[in-house]
């Protein structure tokens, strides 16, 4: 009879522990075991699942490009290269290789471009851009390469790829490894494990690769046969594509908007023809940029609408997942975050 009431008691507390966690899981009308939490049906959840995996962004900034030139040619006539006056001591032959290079700001640059985000590991997305750069004579053994015109503008699109390398979840992790020295029984420990995993940690750190295509949009020259019909600018873009790698600084602001900083390098290469386009100088440049923009995730779950519901965190009506708050707030928020 004894063992028989142990029994009874224990079945009881094991249901009354199952009861408590199921009601947990759905207080506030929150839960995450509904089949279909974002729509009626199956397949609209999963499109509006895949929807938030997609986010906008645009950004702009500015830059600081070299430029740089190994010329040689046995024809040097046909380019805009002569001695610098009052430094015409180097005697240059057609057999010479002269070293010529320049610096100059470009701003302002804009990009715009949609992203991809899987498994808050892997980023891949691509975009259009625009910048407007100057074009200072190129200097080096004692001469100068001027270019027809002192200012150009260049249109790009390109692609992306990124592997996060800091978030809050590497930071939990990094958080348990770091307290993986105190015992499990070390209650004090363990909860101070708890509150720090369960922070609001709003960074993400991301290294990022780019490449892609440029075309020279408009090519402002300072000589009168510049504005000559059928006239063909020799400064162009090279067909070999361009390459940069970049650190994105990420801080969200809500689950679905975050700003960014962004910083990188990007190497590209133009091409100089001569005055007969019979050949051409291979023109090397290096972009060092900086870039703050704003990304927004397309959200997949739809503003609660119904009158006299004031809940602002996310919730059910009749198995349907809606968000009470809009996407510049956060929507499950903690003590303190009421707002």
């Amino acid at each position: 009879m004894k063992n028989c009431t142990v029994y009874c008691l224990g079945l009881l507390m094991l249901l009354g522990f199952q009861n408590l966690g199921f009601a947990q899981d759905d207080i506030f009308g929150i839960t995450n075991k509904a089949k279909n939490p974002k729509s009626e049906s199956s397949v609209g959840n999963a499109a509006r699942t895949v929807l938030e995996m997609f986010s906008l962004e645009v950004s702009g900034g500015g830059a600081y490009h070299l430029m740089n030139m190994q010329f040689l040619s046995d024809r040097p006539s046909l380019y805009p290269i002569s001695p610098i006056q009052g430094l015409d001591t180097y005697q240059y032959s057609v057999n010479d290789t002269l070293a010529l290079s320049s610096n100059q700001w470009i701003s302002p640059l804009f990009n715009g471009g949609i992203r991809l985000s899987l498994f808050n590991l892997i980023t891949i997305g691509g975009g259009f851009g625009k910048e407007w750069g100057r074009l200072d004579p190129m200097r080096g053994n004692e001469h100068e390469f001027a270019f027809e015109g002192g200012t150009y503008q260049l249109s790009k699109t390109y692609g992306t790829a990124g592997l996060v390398i800091w978030d809050a979840s590497k930071r939990r992790s990094f958080l348990k490894w770091q307290y993986r020295k105190y015992s499990s029984n070390n209650l004090y420990m363990q909860s101070e494990l708890r509150q720090r995993a369960r922070q609001l940690y709003p960074w993400r750190f991301i290294i990022e690769g780019e490449f892609g295509k440029m075309k020279l949009s408009k090519f402002v020259s300072s000589n009168l046969t510049a504005q000559t019909p059928n006239y063909q600018p020799r400064l162009a873009v090279s067909d070999n594509p361009y390459f940069g790698a970049s650190l994105r600084i990420e801080r969200e602001i809500s689950d679905y908007a975050k700003v960014f900083l962004k910083g990188g390098v990007e190497f590209r290469e133009f091409t100089f023809s001569a005055s007969d386009f019979s050949e051409s100088q291979l023109i090397k440049q290096q972009v060092f940029g900086l870039q703050a923009g704003l990304a927004m995730t397309l959200p997949g779950t739809k503003r609660c609408k119904i009158q006299g519901c004031g809940v602002v965190m996310k919730h059910m009506h009749d198995g349907i997942e809606f968000r009470g708050s809009s996407i510049f707030r956060f929507q499950n928020r903690k003590i303190g975050q009421w707002y």
